[in-house]
């Protein structure tokens, strides 16, 4: 057969066309196309020739696969949703019978920030003797509260439960024992959460940026004030508690008679500070979030879930979930899915869920950041006096801590007006000469093999530069995967292994 003209075949097209649809538009295109076609004198091709339309898609036809469904995803929008119109869930909801002291004195803070007045929650146990020589201080975690055990105004069981009480690690029948929620957190003491007392409204993220070694002097204030404790029976405390513990007895090494660090460092490392941040920036980017200023509304709840999944994964070991979940799905019977499946991906929804609605958000980023910038170097205290000293001379009990609104930048080695970085000798040297003030203070370090948080050779770094400082009354014990997988958790599982050694140390006569 011979080849049509092109007007021919243009027409053949429509009579086709029309089969397939009698849609008014698509004739009415084809039409315009063959008469466009007919203008165009043989073997020419239109320049402009308007596309023609799909044929429909038939309604009965149906996607190879089902959508997947997403139940993780629908929790958390029916949560948001439950708190479109209600108040602000109360993350202390669950704590009461907590004291709470207040210092109506400034408390001006290393980085150049203020507190105009602060409160510190505490609880207590035991009874404080008579000249008052018998007091224990317990510094928490970063999201501990104060109470650590049980009592008759809070019979709910603590933080620390097994290790403190009659015949305890911590004997209540002979120490008068006393646990704070720091400034930053959201327990009860003065955080982000608070009313500034300047303006009325919460601090949200007006609150200054704080260090551990901001925390201990505020603790230093309530023992003194409103215990009148000139000085401490012994500091003990566990990761963060393990920093602050160290910190207040290199900032009052007068006030403290022995000095208990478990898993904890003196000097935050990289590994460590890249966990937090990667917690900070997930729970930031939560639309939710507003940048701190989410009180009156939705609060980053989502945000706060995910940032605790990623901090759990660094609290526990390898080994252990391996032992405890191993390759194990949450229901076998059901094809796997992109929420939580395995047993550990069940675990870590589970401790996420738990936590995102208990402790405040702006809280979390706070006090985390004060344990990323702990360093107990002699340069690193002497640049804090520094800058608190010259907070007194600008009298700036009514100046704000102001921060550059410009993206900060990687800087060169050498600027003029930023320090040399000391390289490995002299950071060395400089972290000894920080913690000469504890070489007369019996101190007891314990660490943890399977801690991948707070590596144990991060409790051997505390041991050694005490003992180069001078200090002969340092013991170390180191608990080896043989006998706990529980990694940087330990602390608050193994009662026997941890409490036994801490119990000898502190009824020990030095």
């Amino acid at each position: 057969m011979g080849r049509l003209p092109i007007s021919a075949r243009a027409m053949r097209s429509t009579r086709l066309l029309r089969t397939v649809s009698s849609s008014a538009k698509v004739a009415q295109a084809v039409a315009m196309q063959a008469q466009s076609a007919s203008s165009h004198p043989p073997n020419s091709v239109p320049q402009h020739t308007p596309p023609l339309p799909p044929p429909p898609l038939s309604r009965t036809r149906a996607p190879s696969n089902a959508q997947m469904s997403f139940p993780c995803l629908d929790v958390l929008e029916d949560r948001t949703r439950s708190f479109d119109t209600g108040p602000e869930p109360t993350y202390s909801r669950n704590l009461t019978g907590f004291e709470v002291y207040h210092s109506s004195q400034p408390l001006r803070l290393d980085n150049g920030g203020i507190l105009r007045e602060f409160d510190i929650a505490y609880e207590t146990w035991g009874h404080l003797n008579e000249d008052k020589s018998n007091a224990i201080i317990i510094h928490t975690g970063l999201s501990a509260s104060s109470h650590a055990h049980s009592h008759t105004k809070n019979p709910a069981p603590g933080w620390w439960e097994k290790f403190i009480g009659p015949g305890c690690a911590i004997d209540t029948n002979r120490f008068f024992v006393i646990c704070t929620n720091v400034i930053g957190g959201c327990y009860g003491s003065s955080g982000p959460s608070s009313i500034d007392p300047a303006d009325g409204e919460r601090y949200a993220t007006r609150f200054p940026i704080i260090t551990v070694d901001d925390m201990t002097r505020a603790q230093h204030r309530l023992f003194t004030e409103q215990f009148g404790i000139s000085k401490l029976h012994a500091s003990v405390g566990a990761s963060m508690g393990g920093m602050q513990s160290l910190s207040f007895g290199t900032q009052f090494p007068e006030s403290v008679g022995r000095i208990v660090s478990i898993s904890g460092c003196a000097r935050s490392h990289p590994y460590s500070i890249a966990m937090r941040h990667t917690q900070r920036q997930v729970l930031m980017a939560d639309p939710n979030w507003r940048r701190g200023f989410y009180y009156d509304s939705v609060p980053p709840h989502a945000g706060m879930k995910l940032a605790r999944e990623i901090a759990t994964i660094t609290y526990r070991s390898g080994p252990e979930w391996e032992q405890r979940f191993g390759r194990r799905r949450a229901d076998p019977r059901k094809l796997p899915a992109l929420c939580a499946d395995f047993l550990i991906e069940t675990y870590l929804d589970h401790q996420g869920e738990k936590f995102c609605l208990e402790y405040d958000a702006n809280s979390l980023l706070y006090v985390s950041k004060a344990m990323d910038l702990f360093d107990l170097s002699l340069s690193t205290r002497q640049k804090a006096i520094d800058t608190r000293a010259a907070l007194y001379v600008a009298d700036a009990d009514t100046v704000p801590c102001a921060l550059p609104r410009s993206p900060y930048k990687e800087q060169p080695e050498v600027v003029a007006d930023i320090p040399r970085q000391l390289n490995f000798d002299e950071a060395r040297e400089d972290l000894v000469a920080g913690m000469g003030p504890l070489r007369e203070t019996p101190v007891f370090v314990l660490g943890v093999e399977s801690d991948i948080l707070f590596p144990s050779w991060q409790q051997k770094e505390i041991v050694d530069v005490l003992r180069d400082s001078g200090n002969t009354k340092v013991e170390h014990v180191e608990l080896g995967s043989d006998v706990s997988v529980y990694g940087h958790d330990t602390f608050l599982l193994s009662v026997k292994e941890v409490g036994a050694p801490v119990k000898e140390f502190l009824e020990k006569d030095f």
